[in-house]
């Protein structure tokens, strides 16, 4: 049997491991906690994960990929948004559990059936781990915040 790339299976652990911190991170968050924005003006957590899948749409994307939604639709948890002024744009909560989900789902099916990256994508692809990393760390101080444990032990 062949084995993958390694940048194939450096980016899976990158992609399993994101969602797994992701998930711990907005794990018991109600919609209502999503919505505070810290200090009053600090992005929510509701946006940086809607933010998060606005982005991994990009990615699924690169890697030829459909998206989990419209992000035209959805164009405020774009990069350069301003959350607060958008505030009553974004979506329920558990709704945008339900498309991390959906993006996990494919970006691991993907994954799992490459054989190698297009040369011309890697530097995207490291950047999207890269993204996820920085805001997968800023929801567990979200989470903290909103006088949640933490969740990483």
């Amino acid at each position: 049997m062949e084995t993958k790339s390694n940048d194939i299976e450096i980016v899976k652990v990158q992609v399993f491991s994101n969602y797994k911190v992701i998930s711990m991170n907005i794990d018991g968050i109600t919609h209502e906690e999503s919505m505070v924005f810290p200090n009053g003006e600090a992005n929510c957590l509701n946006w940086i994960l809607g933010h998060l899948i606005y982005i991994r749409n990009a990615f699924l994307n690169t890697l030829g990929e459909e998206p989990v939604w419209d992000n035209e639709k959805f164009s405020f948890y774009n990069r350069g948004e301003i959350p607060l002024e958008r505030k009553d744009e974004l979506i329920a909560f558990e709704e945008l559990k339900s498309y991390l989900q959906k993006s996990q789902d494919r970006l691991e099916q993907k994954l799992i059936s490459l054989e190698s990256f297009n040369p011309e994508a890697i530097n995207d692809i490291a950047i999207f781990c890269l993204h996820e990393i920085y805001h997968s760390g800023q929801l567990g101080y979200l989470r903290r915040i909103l006088g949640k444990p933490g969740a990483i032990k």
